[in-house]
């Protein structure tokens, strides 16, 4: 009888072991075989890692993405994939393949049983839609955009993917023989991809939430206003980008794939000569082609992202400020980070970083008439005189370079995302919006002491980096990383930050344009984070005098 009672439950125990894992999933390209993870910690005793399972065929130069052909046999999904074909960071070779669309999924397992109506979160990555992939960089087998702590912490389904960037993803002539758009393409049949097949990982078809950061949030927040995702998508998080970004369309597509055909010997003349021709150039060229110059810049450097979204009549019909009605019942959070221009400014005033130098007042002025030239002398005068007005007769110099900051963040990132928080809060339906203001301090010790969160120094923190790499953190990291994960993992669950099955520092209330609430986010959130009016002054004088002044 012992014996008896021992085999039972050793049964037992190995149906549980086998039952907290997925094995093969069948999807509609044919049958995949991750990797099972043990964890036995928090919420989760397993998580079924799959890696590089195909969403798209091999893509082909200026032409949207097609379906994979599927497979036989069951594919290894045990290894990412190459990025799409982009630039090294020195800009003389490439890296990347044109066989580049798959995804890798990550789903947390209970120890009884195989999850099921999971909420999903899909990545979309940024990187100026230049360069970027959807494993994002790594240090050795550390890779940025892992998605096992999130997925485990918050018990959801992590999903990130590969979209084409820079010229072969988003060269356009600006009429139908390169409408552009392709990268958004590949992110749009992402998304339907997972709709369709992230049932069969134990994911509720029906709670979606796209999120990214950068060009990634400009992505998202396009996704949510573009008519082919609508009823895919039911939750959107942008970290630090938007769709009316100024850097989020491309306004004058055609003057840089002219001036990308001539480097390459294709004509530019006739857009459908150019085009064919491209179509037949070797990729590699193509890519390398375009070079981002960091030095002697007669403009910002935001000035100079050549590849970005075009409004195409299809993808993106019209100004998307005028097509927040698409998402009417999409829920939105979405935020900036304090300091997310300072990547810009130390390229534009490269000063503002060095302790020893001085930014003059003559220098704030030529960044202001960069940000202001479309609009001639009177925008000028009127921005200067705003963000210099608390100056005094002699600013320390900490203020001065502040001030830099504040004009490149309020232009690039800030202001944009207020306005698309009060488009999204006025077209609401069944949808709520959130707004967040990221000031957790930067931890690069080459900055000054002043820098407050720069562009993307969120990204460690959503990702768990402090608890997968405990040494190189300190415990009020880890305190900021519970909380984000906390508040995005939960409104992806249910569309309140507050509610789910994490904890959270304080409530987070919802935006409206009356009071304009905001939470700040960093190692001390309590009661007094949550905030209202983010730079009013500001925001009204880019979104509305800026605005109304006669174009020069």
């Amino acid at each position: 009888m012992a014996h008896l009672l021992i085999f039972l439950a050793f049964s037992s125990f190995l149906a549980a072991a086998r039952a907290a894992t997925l094995g093969v999933v069948h999807t509609e390209g044919g049958f995949v075989e991750g990797t099972s993870k043990k964890i036995g910690i928090i919420a989760a005793d397993y998580i079924d890692i799959f890696k590089g399972i195909p969403f798209g065929a091999p893509t082909k130069v200026l032409e949207k993405p097609e379906k994979h052909p599927g497979w036989s046999g069951t594919l290894k999904t045990t290894k990412y994939k190459p990025r799409c074909m982009q630039s090294n960071l020195v800009q003389n070779d490439v890296r990347g393949e044109l066989d580049c669309l798959y995804l890798n999924i990550w789903v947390p397992q209970s120890r009884s049983s195989v999850s099921t109506k999971l909420p999903v979160m899909v990545w979309i990555y940024g990187g100026g839609f230049l360069l970027g992939g959807g494993q994002g960089a790594n240090f050795l087998d550390n890779y940025l955009y892992d998605g096992e702590e999130l997925a485990i912490r918050g018990n959801v389904i992590v999903v990130t993917f590969n979209y084409r960037v820079g010229p072969l993803g988003f060269l356009s002539t600006g009429d139908a023989n390169a409408p552009g758009n392709y990268g958004l393409w590949d992110q749009h049949m992402a998304i339907a991809w997972v709709k369709r097949n992230i049932a069969g990982f134990g994911g509720n078809v029906d709670n979606i939430t796209i999120f990214g950061e950068s060009a990634g949030a400009a992505s998202v927040s396009l996704q949510t206003l573009t008519p082919y995702n609508v009823g895919l998508i039911k939750r959107a998080i942008g970290q630090s980008g938007v769709g009316l970004c100024p850097w989020a369309i491309q306004r004058d597509p055609l003057k840089w794939a002219k001036q990308l055909a001539s480097r390459v010997g294709c004509p530019v003349n006739d857009t459908a000569a150019l085009a064919n021709c491209l179509k037949k150039t070797d990729a590699k060229a193509i890519t390398l082609a375009y070079q981002l110059a960091f030095t002697n810049l007669q403009y910002p450097l935001v000035h100079y992202l050549a590849y970005s979204p075009v409004i195409d009549g299809d993808f993106i019909p019209d100004e998307p400020r005028n097509l927040f009605g698409n998402a009417e019942n999409v829920d939105y959070l979405v935020g900036v980070n304090n300091m997310d221009g300072h990547l810009f400014a130390g390229i534009d005033v490269p000063d503002i970083n060095r302790p020893l130098q001085k930014v003059t007042p003559d220098e704030v002025q030529t960044l202001v008439q960069g940000m202001t030239f479309p609009k001639g002398t009177s925008a000028l005068d009127i921005a200067y005189n705003l963000y210099t007005e608390t100056w005094g007769e002699n600013p320390e110099q900490e203020v001065v370079k502040k001030t830099v900051i504040d004009i490149e963040t309020d232009y690039i990132f800030l202001v944009p995302t207020q306005e698309a928080l009060a488009l999204h809060y006025q077209h609401a339906k069944n949808a709520k919006t959130y707004s967040y203001l990221f000031t957790h301090p930067t931890r690069m010790p080459v900055y000054p002491n002043w820098v407050g969160a720069d562009h993307a120094e969120d990204l460690q923190f959503l990702f768990g980096k402090p608890f997968n790499n405990p040494l190189a953190y300190r415990p009020q990291d880890r305190d900021v990383s519970e909380a984000m994960i906390a508040y995005w993992t939960n409104f992806a669950a249910t569309g309140d930050p507050n509610t789910g099955k994490s904890k959270v520092p304080t409530p987070w209330l919802i935006y409206s344009t009356d009071y304009g609430q905001y939470l700040e986010i960093n190692n001390k959130i309590t009661y007094k984070s949550m905030k209202q009016d983010l730079r009013s002054p500001f925001v009204r004088f880019w979104a509305t005098t800026y605005r109304n002044l006669p174009t020069q």
